[in-house]
């Protein structure tokens, strides 16, 4: 499931966040990537423990529970501190598929990766190229989101950054290990609730809805991880 979830955050907000990365320092984008991914990444990144970086990735994730959206869709179990990079011109990061298990900082618990997710905190206008490329089931999708904006995609996917060629593009990144592993019953699980809620705003006294509900529950105790 390829889901684009609107206004996280909004536009004063992105305006002093974009500030505050602008004038920041950065370091090579290859200290957090896989010994194959290093080879293909060029980008600059802000250290994990970095304090602007621990800042905005608490609002970040504060946000995130709060998101009625991205808990119907992803059912996130933990969520990976929230990291930061920034596409300037030339900048590009080649095909690659995320690592599979990511060890938060200050000995968290290890969290499989299941779900990604990209936090755009520059326009489409504001850069070009830096396409966020993903092939997947769904097919070939090409991605530039508004500012404030978050795309949430299968962390299976084989993805990359296109070549920057003028601008700048700052975006957040990070991973949520799910209660359910598989991308195809969360998918499921995200259209029955889609449609519970539908539903119980058209028919709210439609006796169904309890059994609809119940069998949603119920799938959910089938497939659920914690």
């Amino acid at each position: 499931m390829l889901l684009h979830i609107p206004g996280l955050f909004d536009h004063g907000e992105v305006v002093r966040i974009r500030e505050a990365l602008q004038q920041t320092e950065w370091a090579d984008g290859k200290i957090t990537a896989g010994f194959q991914s290093a080879k293909a990444k060029r980008n600059l990144q802000l250290p994990e423990g970095h304090p602007l970086a621990l800042e905005i990735g608490a609002a970040i994730q504060e946000r995130l529970w709060l998101n009625p959206l991205f808990m119907s869709a992803a059912l996130p179990h933990k969520i990976f501190p929230p990291l930061f990079n920034c596409y300037r011109e030339g900048g590009s990061f080649d095909f690659h598929i995320d690592n599979a298990v990511r060890q938060p900082p200050r000995g968290a618990e290890r969290l499989r990766t299941d779900i990604s997710s990209t936090l755009f905190f520059s326009d489409p206008d504001d850069y070009d190229g830096g396409e966020l490329e993903i092939q997947d089931t769904f097919g070939v999708r090409q991605i530039k989101l508004p500012a404030g904006d978050m795309l949430v995609y299968p962390a299976t996917s084989l993805h990359r950054i296109n070549p920057v060629t003028r601008g700048a593009r700052y975006a957040s990144f990070f991973w949520t290990q799910s209660l359910v592993r598989e991308d195809s019953q969360r998918t499921l699980l995200f259209e029955m609730d889609t449609a519970i809620q539908q539903l119980t705003r058209d028919v709210p006294d439609h006796p169904s809805l309890i059994q609809l509900t119940g069998t949603y529950h119920n799938l959910l105790r089938r497939w659920v991880e914690v």
